[in-house]
Parts: C-alpha cells; structure tokens; sequence
C-alpha cells in the first residue's frame, strides 16, 4: 500500500450490516492544530449501527460514501502545524469530532489533537478503544452534568453495557450509593465492579423496588418500555434524571414535573481533559473496562450485528491490524 492511501470500512447508503464495505481510500492529511493517528484499534457503539441504518447521528454524516465509527487508541504519526500538546510516536486515545464523522474505522484517522489524550499507559489499545464514548458519557454525566456527590444514591440503567458499567465504577469511585439495572446474570459481574444493588429488569419492575434516587443516569430511554419515565418515579423531590439515548419524552418531563424531578437531555462532546482524567483513573486501578469480543476491521458489518442483538456485555472493538 502507497504512502497515500489506507483501508477503510465505508458505505454508500443506509441499511443492514451488509453495507458496510471494506475498501481503498485516500490516507488523510493533518491540517494545523490537527494530528495523524494510526489507528490500532477502534470502539464500537450503538450509536454506530444507528447510523448505519438511518437513525443515530446519521443526519450529520454528510453525503455518501460515509465512513463511521468515533472511538480511536493509536499512535500519532504525524502532527500539524501549531500542535504543542502530542508528538510522533505518542500512544492516544479519543473520540473526536463527534458526533461530527470521525471516520474511526479505518486505519488512519485526523482530528484536532486536543481531542486526544496519552491512553492509559496500563491499557492495550484495544482496552482502550473500549473507553472513549462510552467513558466520557458517563464521566460528563455524571461529574459535569449530575455532579455526583459522595452519599447521593445513583441509579443506572442498563448498567451491564457499555456505558453502563462504566458509570457504576465512576459513581462508586464519586461515593454514591449505586443501583443498576441488568439480567440476574450479571448481578455478580456488577457488584464485583461496585454496585450496591442490582435489580433484575426481567422480572420485576424496578420503580416498584427502588427508591429515593438523587440521580438517574438512564441508558435505555422511553423506546423501550418507557424506562425514561419509569426510572423518573424511583426520584426524590429535586433530584435528576439524564436522559441520555434519546432526551427528554413528552412523557418523561409530564411525570417528573409532576413529581418534582428535574430532567435533563445529554449528549456527549470531545474532551481531552475528561480523558486524561479517565486514564489517570484506569491507571490507578479505579475502574476496569469489558471488552466483550474483538473484531477485525474487515469484520465490521458482524461486530454491528453481534451489538445489535442487546446482548452484549461491555464493549466490542475493532481492530486493524497494528500491532497492540
């Protein structure tokens, strides 16, 4: 392969896993501020198999051919001018653009260098892939958004996922009291990671048990069930609700002001600093992150499936080749 070109995943149109392509393009260029990465490893999220089909941020992928894919760890190959803060050879990690198109699953990716953070040294870039979107959206939520304090009691919603079981480590690492919600199967998983209790969604309704929540953190929204507004009656007076999958429903916010229950819509941004702060969590040994299957990068369009039976455990990530 020339200096000037890489392997990328792309598509030319909404639809199932079989229109993810494994194809030629052209390497990008850093411009100034920006920087060259080479991608060792990329995450994989559900807001990537949204877009894929039409729904997610699929809006601002602009025209076709699109390339998706946020979650990067790799190493800088080449910096732009003006960049102070990385340098060649630098291992990092990130999500940049988003939810702009960061065109992650590809070998080669450019985004402001700001964007990026050192991974966490004790972190194998396929670890930590896993982390970036999904780490800062509960680090935001909770630390920015909710502003946890230690004695709060937090309730997490689809907690075995993703983003979930992250944000039960960061709540127990804030000094919540925390509550997920999850299969009986990983009740143990989860409390070995930190939770307090966990309330088993398939058999009993979770408002019904739980109660006196300062904050929800809610992962799985009204689609489904309507878990938004029923996490909104597990709330005291005053408390909050982070709405994250899809925001605030008409429904939700009709209970909860009804209940005296805040509510807020959330959606995740860029953040270098959230993510050295996350690494320097990781490398402490404060919170660990699930990887679930690897995948390699031609193998896009399965991992997409595999993500989108709602079964997974923690993350899925792929991979290029690079050696990790």
């Amino acid at each position: 392969m020339s200096d000037t070109s890489m392997f990328a995943v792309r598509q030319q149109g909404f639809g199932d896993p079989g229109v993810l392509r494994f194809e030629r393009v052209d390497r990008p260029v850093p411009l100034p501020t920006e920087v060259l990465v080479r991608v060792h490893a990329a995450g994989v999220n559900p807001v990537d198999w949204q877009s894929r089909a039409g729904s997610g941020v699929s809006g601002l992928l602009g025209d076709f051919p699109v390339t998706l894919g946020w979650d990067v760890s790799g190493v800088v190959e080449e910096v732009g001018f003006g960049v102070t803060t990385l340098e060649v050879g630098d291992e990092v990690y990130g999500m940049p653009w988003f939810p702009r198109p960061a065109k992650a699953y590809a070998e080669y990716v450019t985004a402001p260098a700001r964007q990026f953070a050192l991974k966490p040294a004790r972190a194998s870039h396929v670890q930590a892939a896993a982390i970036p979107l999904a780490g800062l959206t509960a680090w935001q939520a909770l630390v920015d958004t909710a502003k946890v304090q230690p004695g709060q009691r937090v309730l997490v919603t689809a907690a075995a996922g993703g983003v979930g079981h992250l944000a039960v480590q960061f709540a127990k690492h804030l000094g919540a009291h925390v509550v997920g919600t999850a299969s009986a199967e990983r009740d143990d998983w989860l409390t070995g990671l930190g939770a307090d209790e966990v309330v088993d969604y398939t058999s009993v309704r979770f408002e019904e048990v739980v109660g006196d929540i300062d904050v929800v953190i809610d992962l799985v929204g009204d689609a489904h069930d309507r878990t938004g507004t029923r996490s909104a009656r597990t709330v005291r007076p005053g408390g909050l609700v982070v709405a994250i999958p899809s925001g605030v429903s008409p429904e939700l916010a009709e209970v909860a002001a009804s209940l005296g229950v805040r509510t807020t819509p959330f959606l995740v941004e860029p953040d270098g600093a959230g993510l050295a702060a996350i690494a320097a969590l990781f490398d402490t040994g404060k919170f660990t992150v699930e990887v679930e299957e690897v995948f390699d990068l031609r193998q896009a369009g399965e991992a997409h499936s595999r993500g989108e039976d709602r079964r997974t455990k923690g993350k899925l990530v792929l991979t290029t080749g690079a050696p990790d």
